[in-house]
């Protein structure tokens, strides 16, 4: 008898719950405002996004509620090899490509920057880091960012962590345990913001921990809220939860950005996850909620290597406020069109073609 999973098990995938897909679309999209803003705004205080940062810790929470949702019932039937295989497919195909993105950027970037600085080995070295998620922050011209050609790439250093630690222990961790890890991480990510006086860090090799502390809580809490079945039922539609999100990305900085920041994070977005999952989408809004999950991704894995650049000319040139109102809003609209071409022509026939090569391996064996 033959036990083994079917590639119907293994391939298999859950219908989506499009208003948080939808939510996660105008996250990304925060983020990328948020990047531009960064670079106009080096006084937190006068940004209109300031917290868009915090869009992150929002991803995390989402993710640890679908992987939840579209792992726990079949993980230990699939096996771990085809998860990570399924996650990789999944991922990191835009890792590459935010990779070459970026690499390309730094090369050629027509607004400054300091190539002579760096050796063809360290610029090589730094690139196949990159690629592979391996943490390597030695650019001085780009922050010193984790990941020198892809800063976003953070994020998804610690997604990959998580789903690591989701396979081979989390999945099998009972609920009363799942809370007390929670719990656990609660205290860390309080702990962060009380030390650096807010959430920002993560990004950068100092505040490296951080990014630890920032995920293990928002994944661990996504989890929880899935396990639990903590889902609200209500009718504020996709309309009303984006108000809500975007009411946590605008939140005025402050002194207090230690205690708001958490506070955030802790309650307000696992509610929000809740809701989302509890709302009822109105006719007519579907297709703008699945092409905004869809895009998420791309957008958020392709957008910076254009902010680097911008970052230059801003502080080259020093345009006026309405030549740079005009750039930012043309930028912002061109970098979603590039998100849509890198997803329509590359991500999604990359994938499809690998579940299509996997697809044919697993029939081989069955």
């Amino acid at each position: 008898m033959n036990t083994s999973p079917s590639s119907t098990e293994i391939l298999e995938t859950k219908q989506h719950f499009e208003i948080l897909d939808g939510l996660r679309g105008i996250a990304a999209f925060a983020v990328v405002v948020f990047h531009f803003m960064e670079w106009i705004f080096t006084d937190p205080s006068q940004n209109f996004i300031g917290h868009g940062f915090l869009a992150v810790d929002f991803f995390f929470c989402l993710s640890g509620f679908v992987i939840g949702y579209a792992y726990d019932d079949r993980i230990a039937k699939m096996g771990l090899r085809n998860f990570f295989v399924s996650r990789i497919i999944r991922l990191h195909p835009l890792v590459v490509a935010g990779s070459i993105l970026g690499l390309l950027a730094f090369l050629f970037d027509p607004f400054g920057g300091h190539l002579e600085l760096y050796s063809t080995g360290k610029i090589i070295l730094t690139f196949i880091c990159s690629i592979f998620l391996i943490p390597f922050p030695v650019i001085a011209d780009r922050g010193f960012n984790l990941f020198s050609f892809n800063a976003p790439a953070w994020s998804l250093f610690w997604e990959y962590i998580a789903n690591i630690a989701y396979a081979l222990v989390l999945y099998k961790v009972r609920k009363n345990y799942l809370m007390i890890l929670t719990a656990l991480a609660a205290f860390a990510l309080c702990y962060v913001g009380y030390n650096s006086d807010n959430l920002l860090g993560g990004w950068s090799g100092p505040t490296f921990w951080d990014g630890c502390a920032r995920i293990s809580y928002s994944f661990l809490a996504g989890l929880l809220i899935y396990r639990s079945n903590w889902i609200i039922k209500n009718k504020l539609g996709f309309g009303g939860l984006t108000i809500l999100l975007l009411l946590a990305f605008i939140m005025p900085s402050s002194e207090f950005n230690w205690l708001t920041e958490p506070l955030v994070v802790l309650f307000y977005f696992p509610l929000l996850v809740s809701l989302g999952a509890g709302a009822v989408l109105k006719p007519g809004l579907e297709k703008f909620c699945v092409f905004s999950g869809k895009i998420s991704y791309p957008l958020y894995m392709t957008h910076y290597a254009a902010l680097w650049m911008f970052g230059n000319y801003y502080t080259n040139y020093k345009p006026d406020e309405a030549q740079l109102a005009l750039i930012v809003v043309a930028s912002v609209i061109l970098l979603v069109g590039f998100a849509y071409f890198v997803m329509v022509f590359y991500d999604i026939p990359l994938r499809e073609y690998l579940k299509r090569k996997r697809k044919e391996k697993l029939s081989v064996r069955s």
